[in-house]
């Protein structure tokens, strides 16, 4: 049966413009990183998206390792696009980005002028797409010039094959600096993507004042902190869990070291009316320089309670101390 999108897809999703741009994203936006590979489950991937969309996420975020194997996620995505979401392709906003391992060589990785344009070439090829809407330089390069970095995001723009230019991990001066190159190149640095959760904010330190003074917007990952701070880790670690992968983004021993935290912060998000994963989408979408949260999903349903997040009601002053203190734990 072919897919039709619901038709009240925009009516409970709130949108913010990134920065000082004409574009919007949805407060919560669907990310690729996991999930969506050639490993997983290609009807639960399909029908991921298609939830996402109808309950007005219509920004998908993929990079060019993502999988595994890398590239995976471009391919499945492009062909969720050929069979389902193709005819909403004016509606959606799609991203990519390139800066991490891919093949063999020293043009393989990193931010060389070379790499990045080979790689979005690749990746509109595996999505079956003439344009991303946004493209980033995934990581900072230290022995690339970041002139060249800039310039080819510079390039995919003028050509084209993207829309706007954004960068993912990079820290204050280096945001300043290729905020700096692109406004003299005449293509202005729309977005930066950083990790930002209760449990990380580093970006506090600096980070969020060079974003509100470069008037750049802001999608978070990682909100949930590798799922630590949903519901799923309140008594153990599940054997399907990504800690009991041990994946080198999230063991054990980080999991049960952050319990009493976890622990404290449910408490907040029942007295709240939440969950706790709804409380911390909450937490870091109530900083206006945050556009979008970045969430990632392995069911439907995941989606859908993470969607409820945007019916909180704002933070009182108290919830917001107690939430620090439990943090602090």
């Amino acid at each position: 049966m072919a897919y039709q999108a619901s038709k009240q897809r925009y009516e409970t999703m709130e949108y913010a413009r990134s920065g000082a741009s004409g574009l919007k994203l949805p407060k919560l936006s669907l990310g690729l990183w996991h999930n969506f590979g050639a490993v997983d489950d290609f009807s639960e991937a399909r029908d991921m998206l298609c939830t996402a969309f109808d309950g007005g996420i219509n920004h998908f975020d993929l990079a060019n390792n993502y999988g595994p194997p890398p590239g995976s996620a471009e391919s499945n995505f492009g062909k969720v696009l050929a069979k389902d979401l193709g005819p909403y392709r004016d509606e959606l906003i799609i991203a990519t980005k390139a800066g991490h391992h891919m093949w063999p060589g020293p043009y393989g990785e990193w931010g060389s002028r070379k790499y990045m344009l080979a790689s979005l070439d690749q990746s509109l090829d595996r999505m079956g797409l003439d344009y991303v809407d946004i493209f980033y330089s995934h990581r900072y390069d230290p022995d690339a010039p970041l002139e060249e970095t800039m310039g080819a995001l510079d390039t995919a723009v003028r050509s084209g094959r993207a829309l706007y230019a954004g960068i993912s991990m990079y820290g204050p001066e280096q945001t300043i600096e290729a905020a700096r190159i692109l406004r003299r190149l005449g293509t202005p640095c729309l977005i930066h993507q950083p990790s930002y959760s209760l449990f990380n904010r580093s970006i506090e330190a600096g980070l969020l004042d060079v974003l509100r003074e470069e008037k750049m917007g802001s999608i978070v990952f990682s909100p949930l902190a590798q799922g630590q701070l949903t519901d799923k880790y309140l008594h153990t670690v599940p054997s399907a869990s990504r800690a009991a992968r041990e994946s080198g983004f999230l063991g054990r021993d980080t999991v049960r070291e952050n319990l009493p935290r976890v622990l404290a912060l449910n408490e907040i998000a029942q007295a709240r009316g939440q969950s706790l994963a709804q409380m911390a989408l909450a937490w870091v979408l109530s900083d206006s320089v945050v556009t979008s949260a970045l969430i990632g999903a392995s069911s439907c349903q995941q989606i859908i309670e993470n969607l409820a997040a945007l019916d909180a009601s704002p933070f009182s002053a108290e919830e917001l101390e107690a939430i620090d203190r439990a943090c602090e734990l």
